[in-house]
């Protein structure tokens, strides 16, 4: 069955971490809505990359959405600031919805106040974070908590994109 994945990212995300992931969704028959900030906005990565947002976060709700993907670069930090991104992405996990966070992407989590006793990777430096936050961190290359998949870099993607899957198809 297809799910309906949303894509929360802003400027300097970390391109491979959303388009490897995206690119794996669509061949799996899943279809993905790149959300910001803004609506219409292109999305400046942290490679020089250019990326179409399909919708800006004031026009979505999570109740349209099956399942949540974070891709880290210096997105997730500036994701934080705005609390409407923290809510969105609180939601999913409220919900009990697949949440999917790699490399910087976890930190982002953290100001949905849900990661306590929660099992999770990340970037090394973000770690820290994350345990004061109440997770469990673990340097492995893809850990499933439930409904929450998190690598730590670019060179997990496989084992992220394979785990996200999983999930999808349940």
């Amino acid at each position: 069955m297809s799910k309906h994945v949303a894509v929360l990212v802003t400027d300097m995300v970390e391109e491979i971490e959303l388009t490897d992931p995206v690119k794996a969704y669509k061949e799996a028959g899943h279809t993905v809505d790149i959300i910001s900030n803004e609506g219409n906005k292109t999305i400046n990565g942290k490679n020089g990359d250019e990326i179409q947002a399909d919708r800006g976060i004031d026009e979505v709700n999570a109740n349209d959405y099956d399942a949540l993907l974070v891709p880290g670069g210096f997105s997730p930090d500036l994701l934080r600031i705005d609390p409407k991104n923290s809510e969105f992405a609180k939601a999913f996990l409220q919900d009990n919805k697949p949440v999917f966070a790699i490399c910087h992407g976890p930190q982002f989590l953290v100001n949905t106040d849900l990661l306590k006793g929660r099992e999770l990777t990340s970037f090394v430096s973000v770690r820290k974070d994350l345990e004061n936050a109440g997770a469990t961190v673990k340097d492995e290359e893809v850990i499933v908590d439930g409904n929450l998949v998190t690598s730590r870099t670019p060179d997990d993607l496989p084992a992220f994109n394979r785990e996200s899957l999983n999930l999808l198809e349940k």
